[in-house]
């Protein structure tokens, strides 16, 4: 009787452990958000994660993930291409696609500042909260800061996130709102603004990040981490020249996700 006890004991730990580890949702997801629209999300699980991250791609955003996690669009983007060294940093990963009502062109472009892309995103927020106990925080990068700062000035509390991480962020912009012209003296969360020296972008000149910064008054925590050199290819607006944080993309990761754990 004893040792059919102890085998009993064994097995029941034993779920209990496998249930713990499945608490994370991993691969593809699709939640509900609003009415008769789903968020299609692409994640990557850790063991106790220390935090979670919300990654916004930029361009048009349409990265159109298929059912096995595949990416149609968007594979070179600075935090598609960097998803798993976010993850190699002990944080929960969560890359959001474009909802199911915008799953083909325009995709995100016209949709980054509009209160319907803040209620999707306040749902990903509150799913992020039930896989696991951690802060929740907004990366975007290019077009995704201005996915990132719109939300994160548009919810606060536990509907909004725990901080924002904005990198080659739109600085000047004559077809929708750079981020610098969002409310940003509304935000009272951390805020990391991540920029390469030398961006080529004419949005996303480095001469313009001073004016991003000054908005950010009303953050209890602020810092800018700049970066110079790596590789410069192709468009410098698009992912693998230095907008892109080419060839310094295990720095730029790791610096990011030490300010987001730091106390």
């Amino acid at each position: 009787m004893h040792e059919i006890m102890k085998i009993w004991l064994t097995l029941l730990l034993a779920l209990h452990l496998a249930q713990a580890q499945a608490q994370i949702a991993t691969g593809v997801v699709d939640i509900p958000t609003r009415p008769g629209v789903t968020q299609r999300l692409l994640v990557l699980p850790v063991q106790d994660p220390r935090a979670a991250v919300i990654l916004f791609a930029g361009g048009h955003g349409g990265l159109q993930i298929t059912s096995n996690g595949a990416f149609k669009w968007g594979e070179n983007n600075f935090l598609i291409r960097t998803r798993q060294l976010f993850a190699d940093q002990g944080l929960l990963v969560i890359v959001v696609d474009t909802p199911s009502d915008r799953q083909s062109g325009p995709f995100l472009s016209g949709f980054r500042q509009l209160p319907e892309h803040a209620e999707d995103i306040k749902a990903v927020i509150a799913w992020a909260r039930k896989q696991a106990p951690v802060p929740v925080w907004l990366v975007g990068t290019s077009r995704g800061t201005q996915s990132a700062a719109f939300v994160a000035t548009r919810l606060d509390g536990q509907e909004g996130p725990d901080g924002l991480v904005l990198t080659a962020t739109i600085l000047t912009d004559n077809k929708s709102r750079p981020v610098p012209a969002l409310p940003l003296d509304q935000l009272r969360i951390p805020v990391l603004v991540v920029h390469h020296e030398q961006d080529g972008c004419s949005h996303c000149s480095f001469n313009d990040v001073p004016s991003l910064m000054d908005r950010l008054g009303g953050s209890p925590r602020k810092q800018l981490l700049s970066f110079k050199g790596g590789e410069n290819r192709g468009d410098p607006c698009a992912a693998l020249a230095y907008h892109g944080f080419n060839g310094l993309e295990r720095d730029v990761v790791a610096q990011i996700a030490a300010w987001i754990v730091a106390k």
